[in-house]
């Protein structure tokens, strides 16, 4: 009965031993698994693939290349519609305040975020006068002579902002810009009218010059006696009658 025992014991110390080798065998599978996933899997081996087809880049204009920007905020553009006798929405998008390299006009420019069609090009005039919308401090309504759509037609536009700063920020810059487009033509009307009064003073000069050159030819003698000379040489070169 002992003996039996004894069997039975090592029999029970066998089965204890044998699940404990079991996670050892599992774990060397695991890691010989991700030994050959590491080096029997995607292998990089530095090949590089030409493109089947070569795009090459292409320089788009923009229009804007000659202008500098003097304002670029984001807002949401509306167009009064005359017939609807309504407000119409022309996009949100980015408004810019662009300022002529040479010629130092200034336009207002604004295109659609997504499809960065324009939905508003106007030059800045002094005349243009910036009134609160419905009394709100976030939008403004103005007349303007508008191109976005090609062709030159006076419309009513309606800009609103996110904010009350941001549209205080575009009033301050729109009207410097016309203070700026106001002093540049008092200027080239000055420049036109000083240089039509050195064309009319030279024009003056040169009748006088001429008018002088008139009288001086008139009252020299020297004229007249070479004049006569020579009515007296045709005279002797006249044959005598027999």
């Amino acid at each position: 009965m002992a003996g039996v025992e004894e069997k039975d014991v090592s029999g029970v110390e066998e089965e204890k031993a044998t699940p404990s080798t079991a996670p050892d065998a599992a774990a060397a599978t695991a890691g010989g698994e991700e030994e050959a996933g590491k080096h029997g899997g995607e292998e990089d081996t530095g090949a590089q693939i030409a493109p089947i087809v070569k795009l090459q880049e292409v320089s788009i204009s923009t229009g804007e290349e000659n202008e500098d920007v003097l304002l670029d905020i984001k807002a949401k553009l509306y167009r009064f519609d005359k017939d609807g006798t309504q407000w119409k929405e022309r996009g949100v998008g980015q408004v810019k305040l662009l300022q002529h390299q040479q010629t130092k006009k200034v336009r207002l420019l604004m295109r659609q975020s997504r499809t960065l069609k324009i939905c508003a090009n106007h030059v800045v005039l002094a005349s243009t006068t910036l009134q609160e919308h419905a009394g709100s401090d976030k939008a403004w309504v103005w007349h303007a002579p508008d191109y976005s759509d090609g062709t030159l037609k006076e419309e009513l536009f309606c800009i609103r902002f996110g904010s009350i700063e941001s549209a205080q920020k575009f009033k301050d810059a729109f009207e410097s810009a016309q203070e700026e487009v106001s002093l540049k033509s008092e200027k080239d009307e000055e420049a036109a009218d000083a240089t039509a009064g050195l064309l009319d003073k030279l024009k003056v000069e040169g009748e006088s010059k001429d008018e002088a050159a008139a009288v001086g030819a008139e009252e020299d003698p020297s004229n007249s006696s070479s004049s006569m000379e020579e009515e007296d040489e045709d005279e002797d070169e006249k044959p005598s009658r027999p």
